[in-house]
């Protein structure tokens, strides 16, 4: 590679890092934020945003700080729309609020991490939720049991790294009991946590199917610990079904 396309290489990297930045932080940075962050070189960086600001991909503020900007947004919700499998999520999640009053979530794995990727809250005042694209522990949620039925004990070992396993209360997942459990929700076809992430957090998924029978997402329920027993089970039976009616589509496309 000549060393005109490793300096654009390194451009492209850089760009990358602004932004995966900003996402973590999930709020405005200064230039300095910025550039510890990334451990880019302060020129480099004021010229990337620059370019940025003036393609909309990011909006400076009168404090000087940077965030994402208006095209960032277009460009999301271009993708929400034509990703299939997003798009019909999204009304079944809907709908299930309106139903039920309850958090609703479309939940992924993103390499050996756990995602929201759509998620709609309950009208009342306290709702137990996670933020959209935020990375957690898989051993921490309900749907990362539900994802991993179809690998082996020794993949999904090499998979989650040792330090998910310990809890954000200094509890430790055992890895015997979270396999046990992977494979038992396997076997119900859905899966319920209660206390794992949050004290007073309830959590259901049911697994969305690809065509090849693999569970590649899940719809969850996030709830409280004292929801009452006969919602809890209205809910997971719509839950359910719900997954099971976007697991058809799929199948069928």
């Amino acid at each position: 590679m000549s060393t005109q396309e490793n300096s654009r290489a390194r451009g492209v990297d850089r760009v990358i890092g602004i932004l995966r930045q900003l996402h973590v932080a999930r709020r405005p940075l200064t230039m300095r934020e910025l550039i510890e962050a990334t451990g880019s070189p302060r020129s480099s960086i004021y010229e990337l945003v620059t370019i940025l600001t003036e393609a909309g991909w990011l909006e400076t503020r009168t404090d000087g700080s940077v965030f994402f900007g208006r095209e960032m947004h277009y460009y999301g919700a271009d993708y929400a729309v034509h990703n299939d499998l997003i798009s019909r999520a999204h009304q079944a999640i809907l709908a299930l609020v309106r139903k039920h009053d309850e958090t609703a979530q479309l939940c992924m794995l993103e390499g050996n991490k756990y995602t929201v990727v759509l998620s709609e809250n309950s009208s009342r005042p306290f709702n137990i939720s996670s933020d959209i694209g935020v990375k957690v522990p898989i051993p921490w949620t309900a749907t990362g049991r539900l994802l991993l039925g179809h690998l082996s004990a020794e993949q999904i070992r090499a998979l989650i790294p040792d330090d998910d396993f310990l809890l954000d209360n200094g509890k430790r997942v055992v890895f015997d009991d979270f396999l046990r459990d992977v494979q038992h929700a396997a076997e119900l076809g859905y899966c319920c946590t209660e206390g794992l992430s949050h004290t007073f957090r309830l959590c259901m998924a049911a697994p969305i199917y690809d065509r090849n029978g693999q569970a590649v997402a899940a719809l969850c329920f996030m709830t409280s610990r004292d929801t009452d027993p006969d919602k809890r089970t209205l809910m997971l039976d719509d839950l359910i079904g719900s997954s099971k009616a976007l697991s058809q589509n799929y199948l069928a496309r």
